[in-house]
């Protein structure tokens, strides 16, 4: 089992942490204090090409992989959390489900502008009464004639109000299981249609660079054409989709653990007490030795669950695991960053504090860790 890195992917990992460094890290501030979207961020990693790494040229894609669309979110989330997350859900949550489930009508109308950052894309499963419960989704969807009537309302939603937003994807009920469940659907939802609003940006604790909103739907018709995949798939589809996305939220994890490596040893170093830097004290030594050992573990769980994915192995267990060890260390990380920085660590000004408000939602978006904890003990055969 070899984890080093090839001459290509090393390449990728350089140019994205040189992008963040040099890109990100001046203007990312601004945006979170403000809570704007970083226009200006996405659209040259749109012609940088992230935006359609795992997908294949044919449909404008880079053709990569899915473990290079992490590296890329780790060095991104060293720096900055919002704009990791924004290409992972534009990916993973937005164009994904369309490449990996839609006809080749759709995949032609929708993914060349996806793929390339012109457009981004949100995917609205969770709903406000049901969050770990998706199973309990209330969203409906009746077939009149040659259209789909959507009724019901989605909660928590990346990417599904910017002015680049070009479509929702919707899980909604569409019909009675012969034994009785709940027959659960996809359906494409473009931006504008009637009856679709999309209400004003949460105030978040973290993520404010971030796009989140709630979106509600009024006898909303779309053409029956909309559906994606085949009807009453819905729930195995999104489960397939969140697996993946799991991987891709573990790297952005390790990102954000290792920004706050790097933070506290630069700190370290320039920050004095007692007549010396606070590097040479062994209290602060131990405690960014653990953290980097939290991170390099975690690292290698990401690593690991997205080489099986990719060899076509089942992964489940393993995305599960390195999501909850991820997101955990990240917290972890923080958290102690935060401490080596002292005052300062609570000051805005400094990104240690923007790593410890983002922190936690990484324990709570694309399954909770109780939630990946059930995974994990189901596919143990519990």
């Amino acid at each position: 089992m070899d984890f080093r890195l090839t001459e290509e992917q090393e390449a990728l990992r350089e140019s994205v942490r040189d992008f963040a460094r040099e890109v990100v890290a001046p203007v990312i501030a601004e945006h979170y204090e403000k809570h704007t979207f970083p226009y200006d961020v996405v659209r040259q990693m749109g012609k940088m090409g992230l935006f359609g790494l795992p997908f294949p040229e044919e449909h404008g894609g880079m053709g990569g992989d899915y473990f290079t669309l992490c590296l890329a979110l780790e060095e991104l989330a060293r720096v900055d959390s919002s704009v990791a997350i924004t290409l992972e859900a534009a990916i993973s949550l937005g164009a994904m489900p369309i490449y990996r489930f839609g006809t080749e009508e759709q995949k032609a109308q929708w993914l060349p502008k996806l793929v390339s950052g012109e457009a981004l894309a949100g995917f609205g499963l969770t709903e406000p009464g049901f969050g770990s419960d998706a199973g309990g989704t209330q969203t409906r969807a009746v077939l009149d004639g040659d259209e789909w009537v959507i009724n019901g309302s989605k909660a928590f939603i990346t990417n599904s109000g910017t002015d680049i937003t070009s479509l929702v994807t919707v899980t909604a009920v569409t019909g009675t299981r012969p034994d009785g469940s709940k027959e659960l659907s996809t359906i494409i939802v473009p931006s504008g249609t009637p009856g679709f609003t999309v209400a004003p940006a949460y105030s978040k604790v973290g993520w404010n660079a971030s796009d989140t909103h709630e979106l509600t739907f009024e006898d909303c018709r779309v053409p029956a054409a909309n559906l994606l995949g085949e009807r009453g798939r819905g729930f195995a589809q999104f489960l397939r989709i969140l697996d993946e996305g799991r991987i891709a939220i573990a790297a952005l994890a390790v990102g954000l653990a290792q920004g706050c490596v790097d933070e506290s040893v630069r700190y370290a170093g320039e920050r004095h007490a007692f007549g010396q830097p606070i590097g040479n004290y062994q209290a602060i030594q131990f405690k960014i030795a653990d953290m980097e050992l939290r991170t390099h573990t975690a690292r290698l769980a990401y690593y690991d669950a997205a080489a099986r994915m990719l060899a076509g192995e089942p992964f489940k267990r393993q995305a599960a695991i390195a999501k909850l060890h991820a997101s955990t260390i990240a917290v972890d990380n923080a958290r102690d960053a935060t401490q080596i920085h002292g005052g300062y660590g609570f000051m805005n000004e400094y990104p240690v504090a923007r790593f410890w408000r983002d922190s936690k939602i990484l324990e709570i978006g694309e399954g909770t860790s109780e939630v990946q904890r059930m995974i994990i003990a189901r596919d143990l055969g519990l």
